[in-house]
């Protein structure tokens, strides 16, 4: 076995709150090993980040390290003096931190930023900077490096933005590469892209590459060891070359995790049971007209939804599913008509859509978006913002009656009554979702459009947040339009599948064809990018085995 690179001995960290003081990591020990992936696995706030940060020496002023060792080659980091630990940030020691674009610099190109930690730790100048910094957007699949090393990070996708961020901590050539969460709220081919990236880097360099995640099936993918934390603690540790990672997990926390991840094989017991037509799209077209030249003549278009047709019944679940750009949010939000309509009728209940009162239409459809936070007022109260529709759309309703409604409300999404007098900013995220389901319930719609709406939550949160969608449409009988690029998740609440590509939908059926049987080769790489490659294709195979998998199949 190779030697570890990284020894972290009972290692303590206390945040202060006021007068009061918080032990968020305790007495957490751990190796890492060169040329091997270790995985730190656990739910927000479990004190992931918060270890990584303290190995750094990167902690807010508010935290302190109370006990503890982190040996890098048998030298202990927390007592050298900052001017040493400068020389081994970045150099022997690296971070991808979670979200690129609050860690770029929005105002400088990203050769200039790759290029600022080149010139640091490799002493390069001049044009043998540049080539080092275009070598490095090679390396990590940046296309056409020569012209992107110029662009702004505004200018690139998310994947693109990541990779930019893979190339600034890969400059120093270091031997330990820290990964906090780096394909969060990525598509599952963006993130199998940057997952594959990082791990042949790895094998290049010989170094380690230690991830932080609360995604295990991505970790029982690529890691050789892994750490479960609950609450500041590691509650239990594997390894490969034991046994598959979380074969026979013992921790009943670990069970738990596991449980909570969505399986494909639950739709294989569903039956699609069509009912009346609540919402008919035929023919949609949105596009954007592309204007040059001095007199912003069109010179064409982008399609981003293009001849898009299909039908979602009443009480039912019509799931959205491709990857960023596709147009499914485009799609969504054009059937809410938040957006213009190029071409295409779509039809609500037998009745032309744009024939409807805007008071009956907003009434009848509502949307969930994904960002909670961004969805609602920082300064309103939670009662005001659930409030907000009944407002404009039950006037009859006195002050009273209001407040009712909205503890009854929030009591419907699993929140107390006295969340009413709160603010976004003193919940979790998937607390805050819970309100905008609420929000999105207050006026009684018959359809609503969930976009992404947990795509960025912990598996146990958000195995949470479908269980009270799925419960509140045996209740209620609301139809979702459910927009996702995770076909894992689409397998636990979805009644039928439309895939979308590039503004088309390239495949439409009942779940468990369109997820056992694809009929499409972008269905098929969707499914091939999940993680937990191997779990899938055992489903696969008890799937094919089984009778009727293509019964009421669509295209």
């Amino acid at each position: 076995m190779s030697e570890p690179i990284l020894q972290v001995r009972d290692l303590t960290v206390q945040f202060r709150q006021g007068e009061k003081s918080l032990e968020v990591v305790s007495r957490v020990s751990f190796e890492v090993f060169r040329g091997q992936t270790f995985a730190l696995v656990g739910e927000s706030g479990s004190g992931k980040s918060v270890t990584a940060l303290s190995v750094m020496r990167l902690l807010p002023p508010s935290a302190r390290i109370l006990d503890g060792r982190v040996l890098l080659a048998q030298e202990d980091l927390l007592r050298l003096p900052e001017w040493r630990m400068n020389a081994i940030r970045g150099r022997r020691i690296a971070m991808i931190f979670q979200d690129p674009m609050t860690c770029l610099n929005p105002v400088r190109t990203v050769g200039q930023q790759i290029g600022e930690a080149v010139a640091l730790h490799l002493g390069l100048k001049g044009e043998a900077l540049r080539r080092r910094c275009l070598h490095l957007l090679k390396q990590v699949g940046i296309p056409e490096p020569e012209q992107r090393i110029d662009s702004y990070p505004h200018q690139l996708s998310g994947g693109q933005r990541q990779r930019v961020m893979i190339a600034i901590a890969l400059a120093g050539e270091p031997e330990l590469l820290i990964a906090d969460e780096p394909t969060t709220a990525l598509d599952v081919t963006i993130q199998a892209q940057i997952m594959d990236l990082l791990v042949r880097l790895q094998r290049q360099r010989a170094m380690a590459l230690w991830l932080i995640t609360h995604d295990l099936g991505l970790v029982a993918d690529v890691a050789d060891r892994a750490a479960v934390m609950q609450e500041g603690k590691i509650v239990e540790t594997c390894r490969r070359d034991r046994k598959p990672l979380f074969a026979a997990p013992e921790h009943p926390y670990t069970r738990k995790l596991l449980a909570a991840l969505p399986r494909l094989d639950r739709c294989l017991e569903r039956r699609y049971q069509p009912g009346r037509p609540l919402l008919q799209v035929r023919d949609l077209r949105v596009w954007y007209p592309i204007r040059r030249g001095l007199l912003r003549r069109i010179k064409g278009h982008v399609k981003a939804v293009d001849g898009v047709s299909f039908t979602l019944a009443e009480g039912q679940t019509l799931a959205l599913v491709g990857e960023s750009g596709c147009g499914k949010t485009t799609l969504g939000k054009a059937l809410l008509r938040l957006i213009p309509v190029t071409a295409g009728r779509i039809y609500y209940r037998g009745r032309e859509l744009d024939r409807l009162p805007t008071r009956e239409r907003c009434r009848e459809m509502q949307i969930v978006f994904q960002d909670p936070f961004s969805a609602m007022n920082p300064r309103m109260l939670v009662g005001d913002i659930v409030a907000e529709g009944l407002r404009t759309l039950r006037p009859e309703l006195s002050a009273r009656q209001r407040i009712e409604r909205i503890e009854s409300l929030l009591a419907e999404v699993g929140l107390p009554p006295e969340a009413r007098l709160r603010y976004p900013h003193e919940f979790s995220g998937g607390q805050r979702q819970r309100i905008c389901i609420a929000r999105a319930l207050a006026v009684e719609p018959r359809l609503i459009v969930c976009d992404e709406p947990t795509s960025a939550l912990d598996v146990s949160v958000q195995k949470q947040i479908l269980e009270l969608l799925k419960a509140l449409q045996r209740r209620t009988g609301v139809s979702y339009l459910f927009i996702s690029h995770d076909l894992a998740v689409v397998a636990e609440i979805a009644d039928q599948v439309a895939v979308m590509h590039r503004g088309r939908i390239v495949e439409l059926g009942e779940t468990r064809q369109v997820l056992f049987s694809p009929r499409h080769r972008y269905t098929e790489t969707l499914l091939q990018s999940l993680p937990g490659k191997s779990l899938y294709d055992t489903l696969r195979r008890k799937a094919s085995n089984s009778s009727g998998v293509n019964a009421g199949a669509q295209r």
